[in-house]
């Protein structure tokens, strides 16, 4: 099962069960204090997954590592690339 099926699933669980809550299909009576924080859930929820992808992009942004072998690598091949482009006559 791949990660968005599962997410999916999740999500229909999830939405089943607030349905089911909010229009009483369960024939539970739940005190209004609930149903008044029941309603609104997925708007909180939304917002609560928007909040944190941002501060997860923003972490992972601040954190990024450079790769400095890499660019070393990357340096000593340009040199090459240059030395071997003057022996053949081209200018810099």
């Amino acid at each position: 099962m791949t990660k968005l099926a599962q997410w999916l699933w999740a999500l229909a669980l999830l939405g089943s069960a607030w349905a089911a809550l909010t229009t009483g299909a369960l024939g539970l009576e739940l005190p209004s204090s609930c149903r008044e924080v029941l309603w609104p859930l997925p708007a909180y929820l939304l917002v609560s997954a928007g909040c944190y992808a941002l501060g997860t992009v923003g972490y992972r942004v601040a954190t990024f590592h450079d790769c400095e072998d890499a660019a070393r690598e990357l340096q000593s091949q340009i040199q090459e690339a240059r030395a071997d482009l003057s022996r053949r006559g081209m200018r810099f």
